[in-house]
């Protein structure tokens, strides 16, 4: 490129130019993540206790498997409605 003092030689990296790039694009992404982070926190406190609905944790069940019989749940989704069904079971 010409100018006034003479010809001014521009030279370039390929590949630093593509690594400082890629960096750039990795720090606007946590930047942007943490901005979204801070948002959410803020949010998250201006929520009252009263209307955070956590979900009832059911007791865990020993699910024993045998080959005589077999659980079938009579409800969907209910483990606590189950029946039976197979040959020497008891009466009850």
């Amino acid at each position: 490129m010409p100018t006034e003092k003479g010809f001014l030689t521009v030279r370039g990296n390929v590949y630093t130019a593509f690594t400082c790039e890629e960096e750039s694009f990795k720090i606007t992404e946590a930047i942007d993540l943490s901005i979204r982070m801070a948002e959410t926190i803020s949010q998250a406190a201006q929520v009252s206790s009263d209307q955070v609905k956590l979900p009832e944790q059911q007791t865990p069940r020993n699910n024993i498997k045998c080959k005589e019989h077999k659980e079938v749940e009579l409800v969907d989704g209910d483990l606590e409605k189950t029946a039976l069904i197979g040959a020497n079971l008891d009466a009850k």
